[in-house]
């Protein structure tokens, strides 16, 4: 693995991370940044600019730290990193892009089955433009959080404790199935956000069991290809996915 190499990759794909923050959180009214109640009451006095720019501060920070430590992982696990070197444009995007787009299809059939099963609209969105910022910036930060970290973190735990066993391969995919409830788990605040509630209570039974599996399916994929290939696959699932799930189907359903 070319360290430094692998640290350039992962401090541009930082740099864009920032700036879909900045842009996101410039465009998206106060009040609809966290759940209700949640924010406190001088916030509507800062200026927009001034979150956005404290936004995109911190997750260069923070999320420049979680990327080290998920290098670090992958060093130790012998696993690709940031990206497969040598693999070529057919693993970097090509086949991301492929998986991506099924899997934005599967996620809008899962969505209009429950929808039709229990008489209801389906899962929210957000509104474009801010749909595609946000899919952007989902990839990156939640592929850096939930697989460069929390997967290799559980991964390194995991293969140390079955190290006698010789069960690497059980390891991975231990670590790949918590990382992926936990990355399902963490969209609960959004879906209280776009339906305006404080509490994961007062979500709907339905959009809660609609999330955990398109979200687990989404997160078992994007970790197989980091497995195999590493986070710039990982984030091109996962953006994909939500270029047609998040974008695409939104505006073809407000035609139709």
């Amino acid at each position: 693995m070319n360290a430094k190499r692998q640290l350039s990759i992962l401090g541009i794909i930082l740099l864009l991370y920032a700036l879909l923050v900045f842009s996101s959180t410039l465009i998206t009214p106060v009040d609809q940044l966290a759940p209700p109640g949640t924010l406190p009451e001088t916030a509507a006095e800062i200026p927009q600019w001034q979150i956005a720019l404290a936004s995109a501060g911190m997750v260069l920070v923070l999320y420049g730290l979680l990327g080290a430590a998920g290098i670090w992982f992958t060093r130790k696990l012998e696993l690709p990193g940031i990206y497969r070197e040598k693999a070529g444009w057919r693993v970097w995007f090509h086949q991301p892009l492929y998986l991506g787009l099924g899997l934005g299809v599967i996620c809008v059939l899962i969505d209009r089955v429950i929808a039709l099963a229990v008489s209801v609209e389906g899962l929210p969105h957000p509104d474009f433009p801010l749909s595609l910022l946000a899919s952007g910036s989902a990839g990156i930060g939640e592929e850096i959080m939930f697989r460069g970290f929390v997967f290799g973190l559980w991964a390194l735990i995991l293969n140390w404790l079955l190290r006698r066993l010789n069960a690497k391969r059980t390891a991975l995919w231990i670590a790949n199935i918590i990382a992926a409830l936990a990355f399902s788990a963490a969209h609960l605040p959004s879906a209280m956000l776009l339906l305006g509630v404080s509490s994961p209570a007062d979500l709907p039974s339905w959009i809660i069991v609609e999330g955990l599996l398109i979200n687990s399916l989404v997160g078992l994929v994007a970790g197989e290809r980091y497995i195999r290939d590493g986070l710039v696959a990982a984030i091109g699932v996962h953006f994909w996915t939500d270029i047609v799930w998040h974008v695409i189907w939104p505006l073809l359903n407000s035609i139709v």
